[in-house]
């Protein structure tokens, strides 16, 4: 059974040493999960993943709609043109277009075969709409307010009054203080996308570097290695071999991201998001590799696989809190939060997907990460040398840091 006072290699070890052993640590757990179909079968599950939400938001999210109106005569026709404006300005590139027919139960027929959205009748009193199941409400406001201008307007000249004059004054328009963005509501998709795919992947890869770690313990491999190679080299190639692989991950779902909204012509909101996609790989980084030196830990405290249920519990803390607060928070709390080590890899992103971010938090919260992921791997390292070789049970937190003073 392998005790406290086994002797710590870098005590007698070379910076040099170090340098050359974490790279030989790091190729070997890249080499080992690119082997693994878990690690090849879940990368193209995600990437198959951000490929349909983009393309079902691109064909659900509101594209222009070429609305069809069934007309049995040439007044009719002209309301139909005449709401083609209006349906334009309230559904951006939609248009509404009439489609002559021969009667009335013609018009209906279109309507009931799906061949015509609706039909629009001249009737003593005016106009009749006629749907299927039901009229799209923006279609009938428009035909509502061209079919009533038509009419005010051919009364106007029976009556010989002059209509322009009659209306000088009574316009109403509209001003927004804080417009709404057009895509609102594929950004905030976006924001949510970005935490998800944080999560899974953080989640992922955190896992195998514990379980990794816990089974080097139970099979007494870890003794083998730190004969060879210094502790602190270890931690840094299995953080540097995993962060690689996650990064390469990641950085294949924002091609496939970035390709899937070009492929669907989606190239505003492609603008829109590019810099918060490529901050998203930046943040990424820097997060994971301080969460790698977190789960590095939870491996060494653990003395078998059963342990990691507890000792992986803060790192799935740190990564559970960001949801919670991305979905209930306030806006204050949202952007505290977003400038804090770890939880702002991923709150930051989401909030440069939604828009607005000043420049000077973006900044501050790098720097909070590059500063984070430091102290963290530092201590991490700390805790690393001093815990794995203990195999005979499971270690705390709060002891392992007792253990490192």
């Amino acid at each position: 059974m392998s005790t406290a006072t086994t002797s710590d290699p870098t005590s007698t070890s070379t910076t040099e040493e170090v340098r050359g052993a974490w790279r030989v640590v790091a190729e070997r757990e890249i080499s080992t999960r690119v082997r693994e179909k878990s690690y090849v079968y879940s990368a193209v599950i995600m990437i198959l993943g951000v490929v349909a939400t983009v393309v079902l938001t691109s064909i659900l999210g509101g594209r222009p709609t070429d609305y069809k109106v069934a007309v049995t005569d040439d007044a009719s026709a002209a309301v139909v043109s005449a709401a083609s404006t209006v349906v334009d300005r309230t559904d951006d590139g939609s248009t509404a277009r009439p489609q002559q027919v021969a009667s009335a139960a013609a018009a209906e027929k279109a309507v009931r075969d799906g061949d015509a959205d609706a039909a629009l009748i001249a009737t003593d009193d005016g106009y009749e709409m006629v749907g299927k199941e039901e009229i799209d409400s923006t279609l009938s406001t428009a035909l509502t307010t061209a079919g009533s201008t038509a009419a005010l307007t051919a009364n106007a000249d029976r009556q010989g009054v002059d209509l322009a004059e009659l209306q000088k004054g009574s316009a109403v328009s509209e001003r927004l203080l804080d417009p709404a963005d057009g895509d609102a509501g594929a950004r905030q998709l976006a924001a949510y996308v970005f935490l998800i795919l944080f999560y899974i992947t953080a989640i992922t890869f955190g896992m195998s570097i514990a379980q990794s770690v816990v089974q080097e313990k139970e099979s007494r491999v870890v003794e083998i290695l730190a004969a060879a190679v210094p502790i602190r080299a270890m931690l840094w190639g299995k953080i540097a071999g995993n962060t690689l692989l996650a990064f390469a991950q990641i950085l294949l779902l924002a091609i496939a991201g970035i390709a899937s909204l070009a492929a669907t012509g989606e190239t505003g909101l492609l603008t829109a998001l590019g810099p918060a996609v490529g901050m998203y790989v930046v943040f990424f980084v820097l997060g994971f590799v301080a969460l790698a030196g977190l789960w590095a830990v939870a491996g060494s405290l653990a003395s078998r696989q059963e342990d990691l249920q507890s000792t992986t519990m803060p790192g799935q803390v740190l990564l559970f809190a960001p949801y919670i607060i991305a979905f209930s928070a306030g806006a204050g709390v949202k952007t505290v939060v977003s400038m804090l080590p770890i939880m702002s890899a991923m709150l930051m992103p989401s909030r440069m997907a939604e828009g607005g971010v000043p420049v000077w938090q973006i900044a501050v919260a790098v720097v909070v990460n590059v500063l984070g992921a430091i102290g963290i791997v530092r201590l991490a390292a700390r805790l690393y040398e001093r815990t794995l070789m203990r195999t005979e049970r499971k270690i705390g937190f709060g002891e392992a840091l007792r253990l490192s003073e």
